[in-house]
């Protein structure tokens, strides 16, 4: 009983939180769930156990999971969303290699589904995939030459530059200089596909920063923006976005495709 009352006194603030939750208020709202959950799972065990046929169950063999009943599968809006519109980007111009730097590994990995890739991030990626290459090497220092590189993604990564969370040094010109960077390498005729949140500028030390969309593009300025897309503060997420739609954001997801000129 005292872990239903528990329970109910979470959901009012529960229902207050906005639609996009940080990663650390999803994992805060599962330990919230843990004292209902452990009675279940008793129960369950208890009930599993008096069942025709059921395996003996040896308290050394236990596995409690006890977040996941949950009334819809949970996902970060920003992440699932910018994955899956990068990966289209790849998909659609079919590069013969493609190097990201520092994003979500699994997006990594599906993407040599479609072609080669490498990744490039200060902790190296140790898993054997063909069509993967992994480089240990800083966003700030890129192991490319000027002007090489055909495709490149850079995922929710520039806002953490220069914050020391990571262990890169200290620098308030982090993600710009980030930024410098990924275009450097960029190939005429080549895309960059980034995104980082945006909206109202501030520094969540040591998280990550939101920038202004318009800052965004001054970071790229050799380059041309082919779209932008994002996810908004009620997690819509849309394709062929203004520069302004997502300025006065708390917390979005800006998701810019830049090409340079072949001239």
């Amino acid at each position: 009983m005292r872990a239903n009352r528990l329970l109910e006194r979470a959901r009012p603030a529960a229902r207050r939180l906005p639609p996009v939750l940080p990663e650390a208020a999803i994992r805060a709202l599962r330990a919230a769930a843990v004292v209902p959950g452990f009675v279940r799972y008793a129960r369950d065990r208890h009930a599993y156990r008096r069942l025709p046929g059921a395996e003996p169950l040896r308290l050394r063999d236990s596995f409690p999971k006890l977040a996941d009943r949950l009334p819809s599968s949970p996902f970060d809006r920003h992440y699932l969303y910018q994955d899956v519109w990068a990966a289209r980007w790849v998909a659609d111009v079919r590069p013969q290699h493609h190097v990201d730097v520092g994003s979500r590994v699994d997006y990594v990995g599906f993407l040599t589904t479609h072609t080669d890739v490498t990744f490039v991030d200060i902790r190296p990626l140790e898993a054997a995939l063909e069509g993967l290459t992994a480089v240990a090497g800083s966003i700030l220092a890129l192991p490319f030459d000027d002007r090489s590189v055909e495709s490149v993604s850079c995922l929710h990564v520039a806002e953490h530059i220069g914050l020391g969370r990571y262990g890169d040094p200290l620098d308030p010109t982090g993600t710009r200089m980030a930024a410098r960077e990924l275009q450097r390498v960029l190939a005429p005729g080549g895309q960059l596909l980034f995104s980082l949140p945006v909206g109202n500028p501030r520094v969540c030390f040591n998280a990550h920063r939101i920038h202004a969309p318009t800052e965004v593009l001054a970071f790229f300025d050799e380059l041309e923006l082919s779209e932008i897309a994002g996810v908004d503060d009620t997690g819509t997420f849309a394709r062929g976005r203004s520069v302004d739609e997502l300025a006065g954001s708390r917390y979005a997801c800006g998701m810019f495709r830049f090409v340079r000129p072949s001239r």
